[in-house]
């Protein structure tokens, strides 16, 4: 694998990312998961097993918002899904343009503490909105 890896061009690597989030945005797209019937079982294991909403649920709701240009209702159903978007973009586009064309585009430096940060809150984010009160109940996707 390593001597393939060796082998093959610079930019092999970004198309087969880029492939690989294409098909995410198509399956977004063509699944329109947002006018799924009112009786339809989730796709979510977690959601289909327990009842609670998992740390992804609602980013693909989202995802397909964010694809058509409605940032208030992609963030209503996962608004730390839309409040990454811009971040992951940009350090993919920094990634790819690194190593397809070499371009040095100026580094996003997210401390540790940051990091920490953003995954506590995705973590108090996906408990506080399985909770049967107001106003967590408007968290419910």
């Amino acid at each position: 694998m390593l001597r393939l890896h060796a082998r093959s061009p610079r930019w092999a690597a970004p198309l087969a990312a880029v492939g690989c989030v294409g098909l995410g945005m198509a399956y977004a797209l063509l699944s329109n998961p947002a006018h799924a019937d009112p009786d339809a079982a989730p796709t979510c294991l977690l959601k289909l097993t327990t009842g609670l909403d998992c740390p992804g649920c609602g980013g693909t709701r989202a995802l397909w918002y964010v694809l058509h240009g409605d940032l208030p209702a992609a963030a209503r159903h996962h608004f730390l899904f839309v409040f990454a978007v811009p971040f992951l973009a940009y350090l993919f586009v920094a990634w790819a343009g690194n190593q397809a064309f070499g371009w040095r585009l100026p580094e996003l430096r997210i401390s540790s503490k940051v990091i920490v940060g953003f995954l506590g809150a995705w973590l108090a984010f996906s408990v506080l909105r399985n909770l049967p009160w107001a106003p967590f109940t408007s968290l419910y996707v």
